[in-house]
């Protein structure tokens, strides 16, 4: 059993299971109904996500930038409810599959790729 990351939006995995999403905010445009059945998300999880404050500040236009966001996303990350979470997806990755994702098209430059690192050290399993 593992975690997938996954950009929320692209098709589905045959034996991906639950989608979540770790985003700030649902999509534009989209009724809860359908985030679904256009292979957003399952379940909104904006526990994992980074701040608003972090995200308006954010622009991923340099090494520097990036390397910011990511430090301060770790910081958000060591608040009890969002370590709490992370141990959670870590125990239940023994269990069963699941993805966790965002919209980002570049997974380097998304919190994901952060959430990756968090997760793995939280002894997760991850595919």
């Amino acid at each position: 059993m593992a975690i997938r990351i996954v950009r929320l939006g692209t098709p589905r995995l045959d034996d991906e299971g639950l989608r979540i999403g770790a985003v700030r905010r649902p999509p534009r445009g989209v009724p809860k109904a359908e985030t679904a059945s256009r292979d957003i998300y399952d379940v909104w999880f904006p526990t994992l996500a980074p701040s608003e404050n972090l995200l308006k500040t954010f622009a991923p236009v340099s090494e520097a930038s990036w390397k910011t966001f990511a430090r301060r996303y770790r910081a958000e990350m060591k608040q009890p409810d969002a370590r709490h979470a992370i141990a959670l997806l870590a125990a239940m990755s023994r269990d069963t599959h699941f993805a966790v994702g965002c919209y980002c098209a570049t997974e380097a430059l998304c919190h994901r790729s952060v959430l990756r690192e968090l997760l793995e050290a939280a002894g997760a399993c991850l595919r």
